[in-house]
């Protein structure tokens, strides 16, 4: 499995070249969110069909452990080639890029 920093994944999304995908709960979105594909965990495997197959996907949580286990099960059940995890959630991407946000 891949891991992208959150600058990494910052400079490729603003390339046109990846999507975010944001796994957290619906109460996390109204938490704080980012520009991202928001398909909470529980949704996900209900809601396939949503996730690009034909750009990098960056799969984000708050911190990591949840995009971690959902990158695994894309790449090893449901075949899915361009997965990546965004190392440190959106708690890494508030401290580097959007302090404004709330952070929890």
């Amino acid at each position: 499995m891949k891991y992208l920093s959150v600058e990494e994944v910052y400079k490729e999304v603003e390339a046109g070249k990846m999507v975010i995908l944001d796994v957290r709960e619906q109460y996390e979105f109204e938490i704080c969110s980012i520009e991202a594909l928001q398909i909470p965990m529980d949704e996900l495997f209900d809601r396939l069909n949503e996730i690009p197959t034909e750009t990098t996907v960056a799969v984000m949580c708050r911190s990591g452990k949840r995009a971690e286990a959902v990158a695994n099960i894309l790449i090893t059940e449901h075949d899915f080639k361009n997965i990546v995890v965004m190392d440190g959630g959106i708690l890494a991407w508030i401290e580097k890029f959007a302090t404004h946000l709330e952070s929890y």
